[in-house]
């Protein structure tokens, strides 16, 4: 299993968040991760911190040396794909190669004041960025008109170190997207929010089914899950310490779906909701019974031993890598705590004890 980390502040940890992403990556870098993801939100606390995944990446690649430096996810109907793959070179120059993307189609209206038209038809607009952007990264021209209405051929630079660029696509958990992921040869992203081991296994198994039919390698292709990630020496502890800092992350969570939906659009996972459903009441029953679900089944909050099992089943099921999400709330100081005993399972033993890791 390999383990990466994920940043996706609720502007809940307290001071400045771009100082925890800096610790972190600086953390993640010395010991052993695969990859430090960053994702892209606008208009509400809920992300809202991480605008711009090439802006953060950027900064990170300049404080790093090793890990892959990943967008997860850039809602590319949001940009126009050329800029896009401008950016992604330049921080690919800056990383010396080490920029990965997840390309998500987006599920929040608001979000489309920059391009309100593409809303309806956001998915097939991402698709066909992805093949632009490919295309680019490649180093081959496409065509754009100028503004005397003159067809103009467009090359990308600078050019990239890699010579191909790293994809992943996101998922909510719709199963056609695992297929449309399988069938272009891209890795996959995803999350327990509207899942289980069951029907990820299902998901996972049609998405290898699509590789092959492709004709890609079913066995290769990565499988990426976030798990909100606490770690310590005693389950108890863990969880008083995460509950308060965990519920108030969901509740910006529904808030945020509640605007969505509030704005004629459709929540995360393409379902709606009508806002006006949930009584506060109600809302804090339910954020109870997330929290418990989240704890017991669908996270990595608790010790290292007891977290192991779940490990193991995630590895059973086909997924390669674990990104940990970890700025839901606790303070920097104990983020970091946290991050000692997972960095516990990305070191082998030796090096554990050679880098003073418990």
């Amino acid at each position: 299993m390999q383990y990466s980390i994920m940043f996706f502040s609720a502007d809940t940890c307290g001071g400045n968040p771009y100082r925890l992403l800096a610790d972190v990556c600086r953390f993640a870098d010395a010991h052993g991760f695969t990859a430090v993801w960053t994702p892209e939100r606008h208009f509400h606390d809920f992300g809202g911190a991480y605008a711009n995944p090439a802006v953060t990446s950027a900064a990170i690649a300049m404080i790093t040396e090793r890990v892959q430096i990943r967008a997860g996810s850039l809602i590319s109907p949001l940009h126009d794909e050329v800029r896009l793959a401008e950016e992604w070179a330049m921080v690919d120059n800056l990383s010396s190669g080490r920029v990965g993307i997840s390309f998500g189609s987006g599920w929040n209206i608001n979000d489309f004041v920059f391009f309100p038209e593409r809303y309806e038809r956001r998915h097939a607009v991402m698709y066909q960025q992805i093949e632009t952007v490919q295309a680019l990264w490649r180093g081959e021209p496409v065509i754009r008109r100028n503004s005397v209405g003159k067809d103009v051929e467009i090359t990308l630079r600078p050019r990239p170190q890699s010579a191909t660029l790293p994809l992943w696509i996101t998922s909510s958990g719709n199963v056609d997207t695992f297929r449309s992921a399988g069938r272009i040869g891209a890795n996959l992203l995803t999350h327990f929010i509207t899942q289980d081991l069951p029907t990820l296994q299902q998901k996972i198994a049609e998405y290898r089914d699509a590789r092959r039919q492709a004709g890609f390698d079913p066995a290769t292709g990565c499988v990426t899950v976030m798990l909100h990630t606490y770690l310590g020496n005693d389950l108890e502890e863990v969880k008083q310490t995460v509950r308060p800092y965990f519920i108030r992350y969901l509740r910006s969570a529904v808030s945020l779906e509640q605007l969505a939906s509030g704005g004629g659009g459709s929540i995360s996972g393409g379902y709606r909701i009508d806002p006006e459903d949930i009584s506060p009441d109600l809302l804090s029953e339910l954020l109870d019974i997330a929290f418990e679900r989240y704890f017991e089944k669908a996270s990595l909050m608790g010790t290292v031993r007891g977290c192991q099992e779940f490990i193991t089943k995630l590895g059973a099921i086909g997924v390669d890598e674990i990104a940990c999400l970890i700025d839901f709330g606790p303070a920097p100081e104990q983020v970091i705590r946290s991050l000692r005993h997972v960095a516990g399972l990305v070191q082998p033993a030796e090096t554990r004890a050679m880098a003073g890791v418990a």
